[in-house]
């Protein structure tokens, strides 16, 4: 075990985004572990890009560890119409947070960062090594910026501070599962192939359009395996040491399914699970974002986690949970 601080039951833990898809499933896990002292806010109860607000909470409250979920996501299309505001969001709230949980002593801080901080063109799959080797993909590359910023902070933190500072990172592949955002427009791509395949069965399309030309390569993980992996890592790991006294340690790490696959096996799968029996066509105007991002988990995978849901299985119980909360997506 390479964990400076191990949660105990009674530990006062409080996860940031609490409601959204990744921190629902953290806390799902938590209570899941025995956990009983599990705290979170909505945005209206906090804002976290108020930094006086924020530093008031963790001075009220004084959580011993925190998972750092609280974020403005989107996909493609959300991403290239807001750069400025995917960066400057997140890293507000970001640097806020982090900065927070620092003064007022926590022990011990997972920070939840995206796959999407690697080059566009890298050799694959994806080591913790490529940050920052070439550069981003364009079409997200604000929240990028802001998911890297986060990551160094942490990194800053640990290296200066050693002896006060327990701070991680991990850095998923495309994440998935129940309490997804199903918008139309601004949702990641298998709730928003979810949507569109569902709407064209029950309006009896005979085909559905998608963007790019289905060839782009991506690698999905389940949401609960998301929170397993966030979990075993803030119980069992601290980062790795530096070489040197002067040098960061590496203190992100990579979380996949370890296989990707086509967007256009992606579209099939749904298609299947969906029940629609249509023509699937690309539209090849429209981009395809990074051609292929496929982690490298052997890091984690070598501390003895895995993932445990199957993508079929995952897949169907994301569609149970979009035909019962499709119309409760966010903006």
């Amino acid at each position: 075990m390479n964990s400076k601080h191990v949660m105990n039951k009674h530990d006062k833990i409080f996860v940031a985004g609490g409601y959204g898809l990744v921190g629902s499933a953290i806390m799902r896990r938590l209570k899941r572990e025995g956990f009983d002292n599990i705290i979170t806010r909505s945005h209206s109860e906090l804002d976290l890009m108020n930094k006086e607000a924020t530093q008031a909470f963790f001075e009220t409250e004084k959580p011993d560890y925190v998972f750092m979920a609280a974020a403005k996501v989107g996909g493609i299309q959300a991403n290239l119409e807001a750069l400025d505001k995917f960066m400057y969001v997140n890293t507000m709230i970001e640097f806020n947070t982090i900065m927070s949980a620092f003064d007022t002593g926590v022990k011990k801080f997972c920070f939840l960062g995206s796959g999407c901080i690697y080059p566009r063109i890298c050799p694959q799959p994806i080591k913790e090594s490529y940050l920052l080797t070439a550069p981003l993909e364009l079409t997200n590359e604000g929240y990028a910026l802001a998911k890297i910023s986060g990551l160094k902070l942490c990194e800053y933190l640990n290296t200066h501070y050693p002896d006060k500072a327990d701070f991680i990172s991990v850095m998923p592949c495309n994440l998935y599962g129940p309490n997804d955002n199903y918008h139309p427009e601004h949702s990641h791509v298998i709730p928003a192939l979810l949507r569109k395949f569902h709407d064209a069965k029950v309006n009896g399309k005979n085909e559905v359009v998608l963007w790019g030309t289905g060839s782009a390569l991506r690698e999905f993980l389940h949401i609960d395996d998301m929170a397993s992996a966030c979990v075993f890592l803030m119980q069992n790991y601290s980062g790795d040491p530096a070489d040197t006294p002067n040098t960061p340690g590496e203190s992100w790490v990579n979380v996949g399914y370890g296989s990707d696959m086509t967007i256009a096996e992606l579209a099939k799968r749904i298609a299947d699970v969906v029940s629609f029996t249509g023509e699937i066509v690309y539209d090849h105007v429209h981009p395809d974002g990074t051609p292929r991002k496929l982690l490298d988990s052997s890091k984690l995978f070598g501390l003895g986690w895995s993932p445990e849901v199957t993508f079929e299985e995952g897949l169907r119980e994301t569609y149970e949970d979009y035909k019962i909360n499709k119309d409760n997506y966010r903006s």
